[in-house]
């Protein structure tokens, strides 16, 4: 049986790693797994996207919890909080779960003690990825893109034509995975990129977008047939084992290009809002996290000191 020590162990040693994917899978009892770090940006001139890439988050991730940050060109010697700690969300943990409000992937193989967790991006302003249970109904290496008839539409009207369709191969938007979903006409993907960025935005026509190497991954890790739930939670909760109540809140989904992800109202579910207003929760607390939308897990129990994260985090390896 491994302790939470040689758990957290593994961990560190995964990010180490040239891949950072795996997380110790928390008890059925518990949603809390990871840890944040801290990282100090280099004098080498890359934007905040190689840091995300490099440690398996993405760029609204990192934005989230570094507000403040010039994307473009980060400031040299400056620390970052890497936001690789997290909530599980609260639903099945079977096959693959895609929760669109914080743009991440979770895969939960069958018979391990373990979730894998991508960054993703997902439907643009217009062409949601919507909420669905379904499953992979095809997996199609080297895909071809034929664009549907809204996607010819958007693009028309931005003055672009776009081809019948697009040969497999390096300048394939699909990149050189696909995995098809049962739900609709089959018309939603989770697929790669042939882009640097993207990651971690909303970017795509409705589908799920993973860097390169991660849908590689998951392409030779997943079956076909297995079980795909679409989620849209902004705000995750939990109450650890422990006692301890920690709450995760990520910007909304906008709806309209005049909202403001950072200030717009978030819809709570009746069960979140009963968290919320549990008299165990410091309100201050509460308010401050719903308010400051890190996308980290913080610690909300009455009478704790708030989880700061520069408390919480590890000096990246």
């Amino acid at each position: 049986m491994k302790t939470p020590l040689f758990a957290s162990l593994l961990f560190f040693l995964s990010m180490a790693s040239a891949r950072a994917t795996d997380y110790p899978l928390p008890a059925a009892d518990s949603r809390l797994t990871g840890e944040n770090q801290l990282y100090t940006v280099p004098h080498d001139g890359r934007p905040l996207e190689s840091i995300a890439a490099r440690f398996q988050t993405g760029l609204l991730s990192m934005l989230e919890a570094n507000p403040g940050t010039d994307p473009w060109l980060p400031k040299a010697g400056s620390q970052l909080v890497i936001p690789t700690q997290m909530l599980l969300p609260d639903t099945k943990r079977e096959g693959i779960v895609v929760n669109v409000a914080e743009m991440r992937l979770y895969y939960y193989p069958k018979g391990e003690n373990k979730v894998v967790v991508y960054p993703i991006g997902i439907g643009q302003l217009g062409a949601n990825t919507p909420p669905m249970v379904t499953r992979i109904s095809q997996k199609i290496p080297n895909p071809t893109w034929t664009p549907t008839p809204n996607i010819r539409k958007r693009y028309a009207a931005e003055g672009k034509t776009l081809p019948i369709t697009v040969p497999a191969g390096p300048d394939n938007p699909m990149g050189l995975f696909a995995l098809r979903l049962a739900y609709g006409k089959g018309h939603y993907l989770i697929h790669g990129t042939n882009a640097d960025f993207g990651i971690g935005m909303r970017v795509s026509s409705g589908c799920i977008r993973l860097r390169p190497d991660d849908i590689e991954s998951l392409f030779n890790s997943v079956p076909e047939n297995t079980r795909v739930q679409i989620i849209n939670q902004p705000v995750k909760y939990a109450v650890e084992p422990d006692g301890k109540r920690y709450i995760e809140v990520h910007q909304p989904l906008s709806h309209r290009e005049q909202d403001d992800p950072q200030t717009m109202p978030i819809t709570l579910p009746a069960q979140v809002k009963q968290f919320i207003h549990s008299d165990e929760n410091d309100s201050e607390m509460v308010e401050a996290a719903l308010k400051r939308r890190s996308g980290m897990p913080v610690l909300v129990s009455s009478g704790k000191k708030p989880s700061d994260a520069t408390r919480s985090v590890s000096t990246a390896l």
